[in-house]
């Protein structure tokens, strides 16, 4: 199971950080991410995180404007977000992968029809507003 925290209302140009934590389980086995979705619209990967390669996929869209980490102590997964942009989606939700060590950070994020389950958070609300 996967929680996630830290959503709210962000000014433009400001930052905002959403925390997920891993309930049952040692996250760092497992591929995890962050997504997001609009209303009406699919969702899609915001960046994602595979541990046997400590390997981090990011949306072009967020490069230079979002980090990912990783607090194995706390078992949580955080992302940084700097700079959230209005018309961007604003349901975040954290997911991770069914199996231990099981698809890479691109494939996990991607959403791509593939063998694996997903076990998604229930979603945190970002609303960027002046």
């Amino acid at each position: 199971q996967v929680v996630e925290s830290g959503g709210g209302t962000v000014q433009p140009g400001g930052s905002l950080n959403l925390s997920c934590s891993a309930i049952g389980f040692q996250l760092e086995y497992y591929t995890i991410g962050w997504f997001r979705q609009a209303p009406g619209k699919e969702r899609e990967g915001v960046s994602c995180f595979q541990s046997t390669n400590n390997s981090t996929y990011y949306n072009d869209s967020v490069k230079g404007r979002f980090a990912l980490s990783r607090d194995i102590v706390r078992n949580t997964l955080t992302l940084q977000m700097h700079n959230p942009r209005h018309g961007e989606p604003t349901v975040y939700y954290c997911a991770v992968d069914g199996l231990p060590s099981n698809r890479d950070s691109y494939r996990f994020c991607s959403l791509l029809p593939q063998p694996g389950v997903y076990y998604w958070g229930q979603g945190a609300q970002v609303t960027v507003d002046s």
